[in-house]
């Protein structure tokens, strides 16, 4: 049994399929470009990391892209609390500590994921909030499917929702510095991305 694995949800980078929010404002194939540097900017964040890395991908597992040498899975159909679940209970089956990512977070850094899986020797949960409610991780010490019970997701209410659903649990958490994922023109400005 591996100590630690690390769950990253990625999409392919297909005109119409990702960035939707972003490409109504700068187009598809624009949307795609800012996906791929995020996806860029994920493989090099995780990349020093010792933990296992497991890939789940949303619709088709790529069996050539930047996540060759990882495990790669498939997303099931449902909700994202139902595959978060599902690639959570997957990884327990090898590992004591398990935390997840998406792939549209550029503030991310190798540090805060080591940060995450340390704080899980003391706390149940670890949690990153996003500026917009949601989170851009979630990790915890055993598996607890009843943590995505009772959230609605893609709103501003997830991480508040998440953090009630933990403190119902009695149990601890480690909360990580705020970070901006990118979904909008908005969050684009505010990192100050430049898109050709």
């Amino acid at each position: 049994m591996t100590n630690s694995t690390l769950i990253i949800f990625v999409k392919n980078p297909i005109p119409g399929r990702v960035k939707t929010r972003l490409a109504k404002d700068i187009g598809d194939e624009k949307a795609v470009w800012v996906y791929r540097k995020l996806l860029e900017c994920t493989a090099d964040v995780i990349r020093p990391l010792s933990f296992s890395k497991a890939v789940w991908y949303g619709d088709h597992i790529n069996d050539c892209d930047l996540w060759d040498g990882l495990e790669k899975y498939q997303q099931p159909e449902g909700n994202l609390g139902y595959r978060m679940k599902f690639a959570f209970e997957q990884s327990f089956e090898q590992s004591k500590k398990v935390c997840i990512i998406g792939s549209d977070c550029p503030q991310l850094s190798t540090e805060i994921l080591e940060e995450a899986f340390s704080s899980l020797d003391k706390h149940d949960f670890v949690i990153g909030p996003a500026i917009d409610g949601g989170y851009y991780l979630l990790g915890m010490s055993s598996f607890t499917p009843s943590i995505f019970e009772s959230v609605e997701w893609s709103t501003s209410q997830v991480f508040e929702q998440t953090i009630a659903r933990i403190k119902t649990l009695g149990a601890s958490y480690h909360t990580l510095e705020e970070l901006r994922d990118i979904d909008d023109m908005r969050d684009v400005d505010a990192l100050g991305l430049i898109i050709p």
